[in-house]
C-alpha cells in the first residue's frame, strides 16, 4: 500500500497506533491548537533531519526500470523487459490534472507542511485512540515516498527492505526524519515527480507512465480529470480499488472522493467535479510485453531478433561483471535500445521464409540480412514461432521453438551450406597470388591425396565428382568454376593453396565451427580436411551472411552487433554497439572475388569472363542492379542455400530439416530459396542508391588467353619461418 493506512488494520498495526500516540501525547492537543507557522517550525525542528545521513537511495533513486527495444526506425516498439513495470517520467510530461489529484487524494496540505504534517499526524492519532469509525493515516506524500523507497530498494538486504513498513514507532519516527530532511532539500515539485514514478496503482503498474498505459492505453500528459481522479484514487488500496482486478464500484466511489477532494483544494470547480462524476468508466487496458516470447502481437517472428540480442547483451561488460548483473540491468535499467532490426526486411525476410515452408513444416528455412561495413543486423527470420507453446506429439521444433535457428547456439550448431564455402577457397588462392585466370581442366571426378574408403573414393582415394559434369567438366577459371560451382576444380584449387589455409580463411571471415567435431577436425587436421572446400561443415545464416559481407566490404569484416544505440535511465548514451571492424583481406582481393561472384547470379564480370550460373535468376529480380552471390547444395541435397550480396546488404538462406540432417529437402527447393532471398535483397536496397562493385586489378584478374597454373611452393628450412606470416599480415606490415 502506498497511500494512507489501509481502511482496515492488523492488531499489529493498532498497537503500533497506540504506541506512537503515548509517544507523542503530549504533543497532541496542543498541535491542535498550534497556529500553522509555529506548526511548520515545530515539525522541522522535531524532525532534525540530516539530508547528508539519508540512505544513497532516498538522494539518488535506484527504482527499477523496464527497458525498451525499439526496431531501426527507433519507433516500432519489439518488447520490453523488466521485474517491475516502470518507467520514470518528468513531471512535465504528467497531465497538471494527474499531479492535483494525487495532491488532493493523498496529502492536501502538501505545500504546506515540511515533509512531515504534525497537524495531520496529531488528527489522525486522535480519530484512531477514539476509535469509532475508520482508521486514519496521517503520512504524507513524503513520507509515502520515503517508505516505498525503502521498501523497494536492490541494494538493501531484504530484512532491510522489510523493515521500511515495519509498524514500530522507531520505524514512523524515523520515516518522519527522513521526510523532514527531503523536504529542506528538494522542491516540492521533485518530491511530487518521484513519488509519482515511484508509486503502485494496481495490477502491476508502478509509477503514473505504467498506470497511464496499463489502465487507459496513452501517456500520462494525455490523462484527463477524470481518468486522473480514477489513479489518483487507486494508490491508497492498489489491488481493491482496480477496476482491471479489483472492484469497479469501489474504483469509481474512490473517484468521486477525489473530484471532491480537489473541489476542497480549489484545484477544480463543484461543476467540473460533478461532469466528471457522471463519465462512464471507460479503460483501455493495455499489457505490456515483457521479454522475447511477448512481442507484438502478430510478430512473434521478431523474437528470434530478440533472442540473438539478450544473448549478445548477457556478454556486454558495459552492463555488469557477471551474466546475471547484465541480464538484471536488462530487466530493471530503464534502458532505450534502438536495435538494427529493420521492420520492412523483416516482414519481407519472413514472408518468404513462409512462403517456402509453411509453419508446421518440419523443414526450415532461416534467413539473416546484415550490413557490409557495418555488422549490423537488419533481419532474422524463419518460418516457426518463436514460442514456449507446446508442440504436437513428435514435433519437436515446429511449429513452436526458442532455439537460435538462424544464429546458433546453445543445442544448434548450423547446417552445411555446401558450395558457398568455395567463396574461402578462391579467397585463399587469391590471397596467396593467384589470379582469376588460374585454369584446370577440371574432370568428373578428381581423385585426391586424401585416403577415404566408400562410394566417394576412387582406388582408396577420396574421389569427389562434379555434379552436372555436362555443363562443368572442361577447362575453367575462376570465374566460371565459381559461376558453374565445379567441385573438381575447387577442390583442386583447394589442394594447391592448401586446405588449412582454406580452413583459417573460413574462419577469418568469421565462420564458427560449433559443431564439436568440425572444431577438432579444424584444429587438429585442418591440411587434410579435402571436402572443406564443398561445404560439410556446418554453419548459420547470420555467420553465411556476415563471411559474403566482408567480401562486399571490400575485406573489412565487422562483428555482428544487433544494436544501434543503446541509452541509460538518465538518457545517457552507453558506450556499446558501436561497429567493431578491422580488415581481414587485401581490398583488391575482396574485389577479385566479388568479381568471379558476379557468374553465379547471371551477372557480368568486369572481364567478361561469365559464362553461365547456377542462380541467374537474380539479375532479373534485381532489375539489373549490381549483385554478386553464391548457391550451395550439400551432398544429396540435404540442404539448399543461397548467399547473395550488394555493397549495402548481405543476405543467406539455408533449406535444411534443423532436427533431422538425414532428411533431404531435395534439390528442388533451390530455386524458391533463391528466389526468396533474392527477394530479401530487393526490399532491402529499394530507395537506396545503385552502387556498384569496384573491379579488380588487372594484376590480380590475370591473363584469361594466357592461363598459368602456379605450382605449390615446397617448404624448406629458409622459409618456414616468413610463411608463419600469411600474405595479408606481410602487407598489413608494410603499410605501418
Amino acid at each position: 500500500m502506498l497511500g494512507s493506512m489501509a481502511a482496515s488494520r492488523s492488531p499489529l498495526s493498532r498497537l503500533f497506533t497506540v504506541l506512537l500516540a503515548g509517544v507523542l501525547a503530549g504533543l497532541v492537543l496542543a498541535v491542535a491548537a498550534l497556529p500553522g507557522n509555529l506548526l511548520l517550525g515545530l515539525s522541522a525542528r522535531a524532525a532534525l533531519g540530516s539530508y547528508a545521513a539519508l540512505p544513497a537511495s532516498l538522494k539518488t533513486p535506484a527504482t527499477p526500470q523496464r527497458s525498451y527495444l525499439y526496431a531501426n526506425d527507433g519507433k516500432t516498439l519489439l518488447t520490453t523487459f523488466y521485474d517491475v513495470n516502470r518507467t520514470d517520467v518528468p513531471l512535465a510530461d504528467i497531465a497538471p490534472v494527474m499531479r492535483q489529484a494525487i495532491v488532493a487524494a493523498e496529502d492536501r496540505r502538501f505545500y504546506d507542511h515540511g515533509g512531515a504534517d504534525l497537524r495531520g499526524l496529531a488528527r489522525a492519532l486522535v480519530a484512531n485512540v477514539k476509535g469509532g469509525g475508520t482508521e486514519q493515516g496521517g503520512s504524507t506524500l513524503t513520507m509515502q515516498y520515503v517508505r516505498n523507497v525503502l521498501k523497494t530498494d536492490p541494494t538493501r538486504t531484504a530484512e532491510e527492505r522489510a523493515a521500511a513498513t515495519d509498524p514500530t514507532v522507531g520505524r514512523k519516527i524515523q520515516e518522519i526524519r527522513y521526510a523532514s530532511a527531503l523536504d529542506k532539500n528538494l522542491g516540492k515539485d521533485e518530491i511530487l515527480d518521484r513519488y509519482l514514478n515511484i508509486a503502485y496503482f494496481g495490477s502491476g503498474a508502478y509509477g503514473i507512465a505504467a498506470a497511464s498505459q496499463r489502465y487507459f492505453g496513452k501517456p500520462p500528459a494525455q490523462l484527463t480529470l477524470a481518468e486522473s481522479a480514477l489513479l489518483a484514487g487507486l494508490v491508497q488500496s492498489p489491488d481493491a480499488y482496480s477496476p482491471i482486478d479489483g472492484d469497479k464500484n469501489e474504483a469509481l466511489a474512490r473517484r468521486s472522493y477525489v473530484l471532491d477532494s480537489m473541489v476542497a483544494t480549489n484545484a477544480i470547480t463543484a461543476a467540473q467535479a460533478a461532469q466528471a462524476k457522471t463519465e462512464p468508466l471507460t479503460l483501455h487496458p493495455t499489457a505490456q510485453p515483457n521479454g522475447c516470447t511477448a512481442v507484438a502481437q502478430g510478430h512473434d517472428d521478431w523474437g528470434f531478433f530478440c533472442d540473438y540480442l539478450r544473448q549478445w547483451w548477457r556478454s556486454q561488460p558495459a552492463f555488469g561483471a557477471t551474466v546475471a548483473e547484465r541480464e538484471q540491468a536488462l530487466r530493471s535499467g530503464g534502458y532505450t535500445v534502438i536495435t538494427t532490426l529493420d521492420p520492412k526486411i523483416q516482414a519481407t525476410a519472413q514472408q518468404q521464409a513462409t512462403k517456402v515452408y509453411g509453419y508446421d513444416n518440419k523443414r526450415a528455412l532461416p534467413i539473416a540480412a546484415v550490413q557490409p561495413g557495418t555488422g549490423q543486423v537488419l533481419a532474422m527470420a524463419v518460418n516457426r514461432h518463436y514460442s514456449l507453446a507446446d508442440n504436437p506429439a513428435g514435433q519437436a521444433n515446429h511449429p513452436n521453438t526458442v532455439n537460435p535457428l538462424i544464429s546458433g547456439g546453445a543445442s544448434v550448431d548450423g547446417y552445411q551450406a555446401g558450395s558457398t564455402f568455395k567463396l574461402f577457397t578462391m579467397l585463399a588462392a587469391l590471397e596467396s597470388g593467384r589470379t582469376l585466370s588460374t585454369g584446370f581442366d577440371a574432370p568428373a571426378k578428381l581423385p585426391t591425396r586424401y585416403a577415404a574408403e566408400g562410394p566417394g573414393s576412387c582406388d582408396g582415394r577420396w574421389c569427389p565428382a562434379n555434379a552436372n559434369p555436362d555443363w562443368m567438366d572442361g577447362y575453367r577459371m575462376m570465374w566460371d568454376g565459381f559461376g558453374r560451382s565445379v567441385n573438381t576444380y575447387f577442390v583442386w584449387l583447394a589442394e594447391q593453396v592448401g586446405q588449412d589455409k582454406v580452413v583459417e580463411m573460413a574462419q577469418r571471415l568469421g565462420i564458427t565451427l560449433r559443431a564439436d567435431s568440425d572444431a577438432a577436425f579444424a584444429k587438429n587436421n585442418a591440411a587434410n580436411w579435402g571436402s572443406f572446400t564443398l561445404g560439410v561443415a556446418a554453419t548459420t545464416p547470420l555467420d553465411l551472411a556476415n563471411a559474403y559481407a566482408t567480401v562486399a566490404a571490400e575485406g573489412t569484416y565487422c562483428t555482428p552487433v544487433p544494436v544501434v544505440s543503446v541509452k541509460d535511465a538518465s538518457g545517457a548514451t552507453v558506450p556499446v554497439g558501436q561497429p567493431s571492424c578491422k580488415r581481414v583481406l587485401y581490398p583488391d582481393v575482396a574485389r577479385a572475388a566479388t568479381d568471379a561472384a558476379r557468374c553465379p547470379v547471371g551477372q557480368q564480370s568486369a572481364f567478361g569472363q561469365c559464362n553461365g550460373g547456377t542462380a541467374t535468376g537474380v539479375n532479373g529480380i534485381l532489375d539489373g542492379r549490381p549483385v554478386a552471390g553464391k548457391t550451395g547444395s550439400s551432398e544429396q541435397n540435404s540442404t539448399e542455400t543461397f548467399v547473395g550480396f550488394t555493397p549495402q546488404v548481405a543476405v543467406a538462406g539455408i533449406a535444411a530439416n534443423p532436427d533431422d540432417p538425414a532428411d533431404s529437402v531435395g534439390s528442388a527447393v533451390q530455386t524458391k530459396v533463391i528466389d526468396a532471398v533474392a527477394r530479401v535483397i530487393a526490399t532491402a536496397v529499394k530507395g537506396q542508391p545503385e552502387k556498384a562493385f569496384a573491379a579488380p586489378s588487372k594484376k590480380l584478374a590475370g591473363d584469361p588467353h594466357r592461363p598459368v597454373e602456379r605450382p605449390t611452393v615446397p617448404q624448406t628450412p629458409q622459409n618456414q619461418d616468413e610463411d608463419r606470416l600469411s600474405p595479408l599480415e606481410r602487407w598489413l606490415n608494410r603499410r605501418g
